[in-house]
């Protein structure tokens, strides 16, 4: 594999991380929780960024180097736990991928006034047929760069019209007056939680990005790949913030596209719609090829029928949503629950980054690296395990 080659898997695996967590779910929490903390929401990101970073590093320099995805190294560390960790995974990415779904389709009824079922379903054919062009993998990867940065560029435009207090953020960022872990939580599980925790990692793989020459191209995309959902999160929190700021309340039922309307009007519900559509369809795109990436190894048939299982991802999750809807609940739970996923993913890919017999002999992970791996899957897991305690209390 050439240079240039390289480097374009390497971006595009970026892109592909970035897109997938910039979903409806991402702009609705972002907003939602702005309106809750404030200022102080800044902080709750930059613990977010890092504990993402930690993550995102432990976990696709294992994948790269052993050469193997993720349900694969789960099974050579426990016979069995690869199956589970896959379930989980696909679970996670159907519930998130209702909300994608329904978020294109709600993004279509804004810019053209159809009904949102037939802007979904309009959506779904566009996905799909991405899915069954001749150079599927290139279509992908072109799609998510460019709706990856049409987004920034939009909400850029809404947060500058809105007129943020950055010196509060500044302040807030470093000395909040108040910390919501709960937050926290759904922040990590909708930026690395789940399918979006493997999907830059196995987009690597499939482009031949791998082995021990790879780690820092790995390394690379990952911390590319939060950075750039990183400054879409904070431009949204700014737009977000500057509209709250002012003593003006959210629409409960659309908390983010308020956001937009409130800030530039008319215009800026526009531009919501298109952000919502850009934001949810790139999110589908990689919602379904990540989820089937845990499915295509577990059986030679599965890996033979990958993109019709693909295509079958994406009717279920129109079906699904034509029958249930998009409560903005839903897509706040499924950020959490993503999010107590991670303690067992990466768990279990820091136990493999210690095995010979995965990543092979020349390979040593930094201690430093697992040390503060370690950290995130205890922090995460208390958190996790203290939302869910305060939500039956």
């Amino acid at each position: 594999m050439n240079r240039r080659t390289t480097r374009n898997s390497i971006v595009a695996a970026a892109f592909l991380v970035a897109t997938s967590a910039v979903g409806p779910g991402f702009l609705t929490q972002t907003a939602v929780f702005t309106e809750q903390l404030l200022a102080s929401f800044g902080f709750v990101i930059l613990v977010t960024i890092i504990l993402d970073i930690i993550a995102q590093l432990n976990i696709w320099r294992v994948i790269v180097v052993s050469q193997r995805r993720a349900q694969d190294i789960a099974n050579d560390v426990f016979p069995g736990l690869g199956y589970i960790l896959a379930g989980l995974i696909v679970f996670g990415g159907l519930a998130f991928n209702i909300g994608n779904i329904a978020g294109a389709g709600l993004g279509i009824e804004i810019l053209t006034g159809l009904d949102p079922r037939l802007g979904a379903a309009v959506s779904c054919l566009l996905a799909i047929g991405i899915f069954m062009a001749r150079h599927a993998a290139v279509a992908m990867d072109w799609l998510i760069k460019i709706l990856g940065m049409l987004m920034i560029g939009l909400i850029l435009y809404v947060a500058w019209k809105s007129n943020p207090p950055l010196g509060d953020v500044l302040r807030e960022t470093v000395m909040p007056s108040r910390i919501n872990f709960h937050a926290i939580l759904t922040l990590v599980g909708g930026t690395v939680g789940g399918y979006i925790t493997f999907a830059g990692a196995h987009r690597l793989i499939d482009a031949g990005v791998k082995g021990l020459s790879h780690v820092k191209s790995a390394d690379r995309s990952a911390v590319s790949a939060i950075g750039l959902a990183s400054v879409m999160r904070t431009v949204l929190f700014l737009a977000a913030l500057g509209v709250v700021a002012h003593g003006v309340a959210l629409d409960a039922a659309n908390p983010a596209g308020s956001v937009f309307r409130i800030a530039s009007g008319e215009i800026g519900h526009f531009v919501f719609g298109i952000v919502l559509w850009c934001a949810a369809i790139s999110s589908v795109v990689g919602a379904a090829y990540t989820s089937v990436s845990f499915l295509k190894s577990l059986h030679p048939k599965l890996l033979r029928h990958e993109h019709r299982l693909i295509i079958g991802f994406i009717l279920v999750s129109t079906a699904t949503f034509t029958a249930i809807g998009k409560p903005v609940q839903v897509l706040i739970f499924a950020g959490a629950v993503n999010g107590l996923i991670l303690p067992l993913a990466l768990g279990v890919m820091l136990i493999a980054a210690n095995k010979h017999a995965i990543v092979g002999t020349a390979y040593r992970h930094p201690r430093w690296l697992t040390a503060l791996g370690i950290a995130v899957v205890a922090s995460m897991a208390y958190i996790g395990v203290a939302s869910v305690l305060a939500g039956l209390a």
